[in-house]
């Protein structure tokens, strides 16, 4: 046994230790990887000294979550509304980035934690205090959906968050043929323009700059609906 392991088993098993090195090791080695047996041999502990910290594995991907929602900044004070929103946007998104496996968690979670609560309320908070009507707010947040979150549905993705396999060349060649002939307006839009690889939170072309393109379009938009007054035609017949 090494000195590092033994070190390990003397610092004391928490709730906080636990979820931390949950979310290590599926930062290495995938969320595929991460199993209650997995994570007490990465603990230096037996699985059994687990359940005391987290019910079960659905518990401890709550956690996971939770930890996630730490890591995003706080609203940021005297910025105005609209600002508040985007730094608070793009700052979700730099943490689903640092953890590849945080969209697929977000999205498999059919109950919300105190923390995933707390952090919708204070993001309502940020337009209700720039004086959104609760109307307009109700319809903000569908309008974002998980943008909120860091990010959206990929439009080009067809790989279902799986491994792309890469055909060989000339059968490569003969699919993009047949793709110009039958659909080459999918073709010519989604060839268009280069991606960074290391900005996409999947496959696909939900890179930075199209996140942040669709992030400002919404929000002037909502600035514009704002000025206005605008008002859905249920809450006017509710009046």
């Amino acid at each position: 046994m090494t000195q590092q392991a033994e070190a390990t088993r003397r610092v004391p098993l928490n709730r906080d230790r636990v979820l931390t090195a949950a979310v290590v090791l599926a930062d290495e080695a995938g969320i595929e990887s991460l199993s209650m047996r997995r994570l007490a041999q990465e603990l230096g502990v037996v699985p059994m000294a687990l359940y005391k910290h987290v019910a079960n594995k659905e518990e401890l991907l709550d956690g996971m979550v939770d930890v996630l929602v730490a890591e995003i900044d706080p609203p940021v004070s005297d910025a105005g509304w609209k600002n508040a929103v985007r730094l608070r946007v793009l700052s979700a998104r730099r943490s689903l980035l640092r953890h590849p496996w945080a969209r697929q968690v977000l999205e498999s979670r059919s109950a919300r934690t105190p923390a995933v609560l707390g952090y919708m309320d204070s993001f309502i908070g940020m337009f209700l205090a720039g004086g959104f009507s609760v109307d307009l707010t109700h319809h903000v947040m569908h309008a974002l959906g998980s943008r909120m979150w860091g990010f959206t549905q990929e439009l080009f993705d067809d790989s279902a968050g799986a491994a792309p396999v890469e055909p060989a060349p000339e059968i490569q060649a003969a699919m993009l043929q047949e793709m110009a002939k039958r659909y080459p307006n999918i073709l010519r839009v989604a060839m268009a323009a280069e991606h960074d690889d290391g900005s996409v939170v999947s496959q696909g072309c939900d890179d930075q700059f199209e996140f942040e393109f669709a992030l400002d379009l919404l929000l002037d938009g909502f600035e514009r609906f704002h000025q206005q007054g605008w008002t859905s035609e249920r809450a006017r017949l509710e009046r």
